[in-house]
């Protein structure tokens, strides 16, 4: 076995390892609970949020309420308790952006009480399935879906990988509105799941597709509600990551995180992503 192989083998072993630890923290472990907030966004649209879990959009409607993710299990009863501060109407659909448990959490619970179907990517339920996640959703789709709720249309979109293989992003268009998912995390260091699949080389061209959709209103995976412009300026902080990934791996993938800049990139690494992303990010860049 050359040089060159044994050191591409045993740089796999690590991010296996490392990627499966990421999977372990984001699908299993919750952190303590904390209060949930309600912004409004248009005057039929809002969004659940905390520091700790991602972002729930909230579409009432005569027939019924639309969700976009739902957060850790702990927080299935205060999300509920939040929609019904909202409308009456029962929850009708679930779209899940991804697989992960800070945003299918809440799938469990709200199966039990609520009528709600659940929507996901076929990759990301493939990803449930394999880390054994509760709450599977029942319907999937491949490239787009539709769902028709109370005269009002929302579609999820699957334009490539990123964060995972398995990202949706959800179009409100009748308030101009986009649900990212975490291919748009605002304030914070991305996460490349590598074993879902994700992909810092993709990133930013599924962006560039995601940002051809008609909107004006963007609700990150995490952080605050933000604006087209600030996608676009995510896209570009995703193309110059990669770039200086690239060179901090060229010094040897072990200690590369310590090299990597993130100055002027608008990313807060305080919870560790990039470190644990960094091994998957170092193979695939070899590559």
């Amino acid at each position: 076995m050359s040089i060159q192989r044994s050191l591409l083998v045993r740089l796999g072993g690590i991010v296996l390892a490392a990627s499966g630890l990421c999977l372990i923290w984001l699908q299993a472990q919750q952190p303590p609970k904390q209060p949930l907030n309600v912004q409004k966004v248009t005057d039929h649209l809002w969004v659940i949020m905390n520091a700790a879990s991602g972002n729930v959009a909230v579409m009432p409607t005569d027939e019924g309420v639309l969700l976009v993710d739902d957060k850790f299990e702990q927080d299935g009863p205060d999300i509920l308790a939040k929609v019904k501060a909202i409308s009456d109407r029962p929850i009708k659909y679930i779209l899940n952006t991804h697989q992960h448990g800070d945003h299918t959490g809440g799938n469990a619970f709200l199966l039990k009480n609520t009528p709600a179907e659940i929507v996901i990517h076929k990759n990301a339920r493939a990803n449930m399935v394999a880390g054994k996640q509760p709450g599977l959703p029942q319907i999937t789709f491949a490239d787009e879906a539709q769902v028709f709720v109370g005269g009002r249309e929302v579609s999820a979109h699957h334009l490539g990988r990123g964060h995972t293989n398995g990202d949706a992003v959800i179009l409100f268009p009748s308030e101009r509105v986009l649900h990212t998912g975490d291919l748009f995390v605002n304030g914070s260091a991305p996460f490349i799941d590598y074993s879902a699949k994700g992909s810092i080389v993709d990133w930013d061209k599924t962006l560039d597709r995601v940002l051809q959709l008609d909107f004006d209103i963007v609700i990150p995976g995490h952080g605050p509600v933000a604006k087209k412009a600030d996608l676009m300026k995510w896209r570009d902080s995703i193309a110059e990551l990669r770039s200086r990934a690239k060179t901090a791996c060229a010094g040897g993938a072990g200690d590369a995180g310590k090299r990597l800049n993130l100055s002027g990139l608008g990313m807060d690494d305080s919870l560790g992503f990039m470190s644990r992303s960094m091994p998957g990010m170092c193979a695939e860049l070899a590559n």
